[in-house]
């Protein structure tokens, strides 16, 4: 429900304020007023195209914020798909429209497009003016009208069920629909990967082992490479003895001489024993190292399938396993294909059958709701002075679709003699508020929009047919918020609250205000607009007498 208005320069408005309750509201004024400016700003922060125009002459910019109180679980769904926090319990909608022409929307402070700001905005208010009842208009949108009808919606529920279980099964089908050639080339493929993969013997953890070992070989490379020379440099080989063959060899020749040499003897023994404790321990390091020098090709080889798999299957040995359990998942669905393709084929006849008697069984009763919605439309256009008003709910059978397999237009004739037509070529401005005022008054708590804002709805009515139009209004304001442009006196005294849109200037330039109005100041202008600007103390009592006439009612 709207609960407050703020407008900042627009037009002649320099800065208004207004605020809103549940009931029947009135707006009302001159000709001239400002009256239209209200709705075009209102308009404006629902999202629909405005223009710089709008801009109060010499400002930088205009400004129109809207609070909503309420907000139902249609609006709260909505906000959670834009991903907006409601926060509070209010809702604020915000459109700024700049002087060159640029505009731009919030909602509870977030930037949102006027897109966006539009599908909003028609979950809280519809406004129905003499240029505005596009819902009305829309034929692919009758039907929601209908089904507002129906006395048991479990024949609409069960045919949506049914139908997106057949749509699933189509896309099913659709997919298994391949040529042969294509079928072929990618069941080589996919035998060719599977084959690959399971050869390789890929497994989880295998690939930060081998970099681990990569890691420590060539960090012990060098340790190996040291120990292999110093083993060389003792042992020696073909090409040159090594440093213990050179001291057995000099040992021997110096025991040949006996006791002459016994002191370079015992240097010689331990060196010996020295050189041969050494090599002793170059054999132990290696043992422990266990080091291969084609261990790192190895690796390196291994690795390098890794590597090779990662820009084909996964980057990691899950994703490649996973890839591999999907190709053969895969696999075997082309194989059997054709099996399942019976199967769908099966089950598609099946559902498409099942989809079609309920498309049928919803068809009969939209047939039945839109008879007693006739008639109580006419009923209720007949006493909004539109008695010689005929309306028809025309079917048509189409395709079927997530609505059903009816084709919804509403034909009118609002003039005696004349033939039923689509609603959208026939009614003018006026006659549209008054149809979806009767169609608010025939579904009356069903409305799912909590702000009905008419615009001029009395247009081309006066007397008493205007004070059914009242009454209806009035009616309607029980189940959902009702906001009224009107120029008549006998509408405008059966609101709860009224409001009061005057201009004045000052300093050479127009102003526009907004005055919520008390019993006398409601009784003066009731009494201006039944009698013009001379008015007189008959007027006032008339004025008196009609708002009291309605006064038990809005208590």
């Amino acid at each position: 429900m709207l609960i407050h208005l703020e407008i900042e320069n627009i037009a002649v408005i320099q800065k208004v304020s207004i605020d809103f309750d549940k009931g029947f509201h009135v707006l009302t004024g001159e000709t001239g007023a400002g009256k239209s400016i209200i709705i075009d700003a209102l308009n404006a922060v629902l999202g629909f195209r405005t223009s710089r125009e709008l801009v109060r002459t010499g400002a930088s910019h205009a400004l129109v914020i809207a609070e909503f109180s309420e907000p139902d679980a249609a609006v709260k769904a909505f906000l959670e798909s834009i991903e907006i926090d409601l926060g509070c319990d209010n809702l604020i909608l915000q459109r700024r429209i700049g002087a060159d022409g640029k505009s731009s929307c919030r909602i509870n402070a977030k930037p949102v497009t006027a897109g966006t700001m539009k599908e909003l905005g028609e979950l809280l208010v519809n406004i129905h003016g003499q240029h505005d009842s596009q819902k009305l208009l829309d034929s692919d949108r009758h039907y929601l009208y209908v089904d507002e009808m129906l006395e048991d919606t479990a024949c609409l529920r069960d045919y949506r069920a049914a139908y997106t279980q057949l749509v699933k099964t189509i896309k099913a089908l659709k997919a298994l629909q391949t040529d042969e050639s294509q079928k072929q080339r990618r069941i080589e493929q996919l035998r060719y990967e599977i084959d690959e993969i399971e050869k390789a013997e890929i497994y989880e953890g295998e690939k930060q082992k081998l970099l681990e070992e990569k890691e420590m070989i060539n960090s012990l490379a060098s340790l190996v490479e040291i120990l292999a020379a110093a083993e060389l440099g003792l042992a020696g080989d073909e090409d040159a003895p090594g440093a213990a063959t050179v001291v057995d060899t000099v040992l021997a020749k110096v025991e040949a001489e006996g006791e002459k040499l016994q002191v370079l003897k015992e240097k010689l023994l331990t060196a010996a024993d020295a050189l041969a404790a050494a090599r002793e321990e170059i054999r132990n390091r290696q043992a422990v190292l266990n080091f291969s020098p084609n261990r790192l090709d190895e690796v390196e080889e291994r690795l390098g399938i890794y590597y090779e798999f990662s820009n084909r299957y996964g980057k990691t040995e899950s994703d490649i396993l996973l890839y591999l359990d999907n190709a053969k998942k895969e696999l075997k669905g082309i194989v059997h294909a054709d099996e399942q393709r019976a199967e769908l084929e099966e089950t598609f006849a099946r559902q498409k059958e099942e989809t079609y008697r309920l498309a049928l069984a919803l068809s009969q009763q939209r047939r039945k709701a839109a008879k007693a919605f006739e008639e109580k439309v006419e009923r209720e256009l007949h006493f909004l002075n539109m008695p010689h008003a005929q309306f028809r709910v025309n079917f048509e059978s189409g395709a079927l679709g997530k609505n059903g397999m009816d084709e919804i237009c509403f034909l009118i004739s609002v003039n005696a003699g004349e033939s039923l037509k689509p609603l959208a070529s026939v009614a003018s401005g006026g006659e549209l508020s008054r149809i979806m005022l009767a169609f608010r008054a025939v579904l009356g708590k069903k409305e799912a929009v909590p702000t009905l804002i008419f615009d001029e709805i009395d247009t081309g009515i006066s007397g008493r047919a205007a004070g059914k139009v009242g009454l209806k209004l009035k009616e309607v304001s029980r189940n959902a918020q009702v906001i009224c442009v009107t120029h008549l006196a006998q509408i405008a005294a059966m609101a709860t609250t009224h409001y009061l849109i005057h201009k004045q200037v000052a300093e050479g330039r127009t102003y526009t205000n907004v005055q919520p109005l008390d019993f006398e100041g409601r009784q003066y202008e009731i009494a201006r607009m039944m009698g013009g600007m001379n008015i007189n103390e008959l007027m006032l009592e008339n004025a008196k007498q009609l708002l009291k006439e309605y006064e038990d009612d809005n208590v």
